[in-house]
């Protein structure tokens, strides 16, 4: 095949939940530069059935870098070496002929191993469940503009929403902090009218929830922000702490 690539992959290996770990070795002798970074987990999953072999558990759904899905760990680093791109946008033409790939999934208390590179991550969920919503009845749809909102707070709202809660922050994070997918749901309903009747509940429940889900605290590294497939400024964590403190001493 021309300009392909033979690729060593070490992937992560887990049966299950409770079962014990390891590396294992592959080689995909005709990984293309076209390729991305999914497919070529594909190709491999189609080279193990072909030997007979279980194929390797990973997550995928749109592959477009919207949903979130995909997250693991390349070489170290929460969706590889690129930044602003999740995993499944990578494409193999950041790698060179005879590179050796380390493939693991996200590790923290928080995301439990359910097999190989996937791991649970409704954890999320239930920090979503906890206020990340409006309830409070907001009427019929309002005309366009009819809704004064400074465009300065509407632009930083939709950049705090651009959060794909992939879970890379909580990966790289040293103490597996979720403060910066948490900030960034609090950060984003505080700037709009819609979320002021909620403001206070909202902040103290997300943030109650994310300690009980087992996340470390955050600890200023920045690590999350560096990671994150959309680029979440950590300055939604700063958002978070003001909002939390103004609710639990208002």
């Amino acid at each position: 095949m021309a300009n392909s690539m033979n690729i060593t992959l070490k992937v992560w290996r887990q049966a299950g939940p409770k079962a014990k770990g390891g590396f294992e070795t592959y080689v995909v002798p005709e990984a293309n530069p076209h390729m991305s970074f999914l497919e070529l987990l594909d190709v491999l999953n189609e080279q193990l059935i072909k030997e007979g072999k279980e194929p390797v558990e990973f997550d995928h759904d749109c592959r477009e870098g919207i949903c979130g899905s995909c997250g693991v760990v390349i070489d170290g680093q929460a969706h590889g070496p690129q930044q602003r791109t999740a995993c499944c946008q990578l494409h193999m033409r950041h790698y060179k002929d005879g590179d050796s790939i380390v493939i693991e999934p996200w590790r923290a208390e928080g995301f439990p191993i359910i097999k190989d590179l996937v791991v649970d991550r409704t954890s999320f969920d239930r920090i979503i469940a906890a206020g990340g919503y409006i309830s409070a009845n907001t009427g019929a749809a309002q005309d366009a503009n009819s809704l004064p909102i400074a465009k300065a707070d509407a632009d930083l709202a939709m950049d705090f929403a651009a959060c794909i809660g992939c879970g890379a922050c909580v990966a790289a994070c040293p103490n597996a902090s979720a403060s910066l997918f948490t900030a960034a749901k609090i950060a984003q309903l505080s700037l709009l009218p819609q979320g002021d009747p909620e403001r206070k509940s909202r902040a103290i429940a997300m943030v109650d929830q994310m300690e009980q889900e087992g996340f470390g605290d955050c600890s200023n590294h920045t690590e999350c922000e560096a990671v994150c497939p959309k680029g979440i400024s950590v300055s939604a964590i700063t958002k978070m702490r003001r909002e939390y403190m103004k609710a639990v001493i208002g």
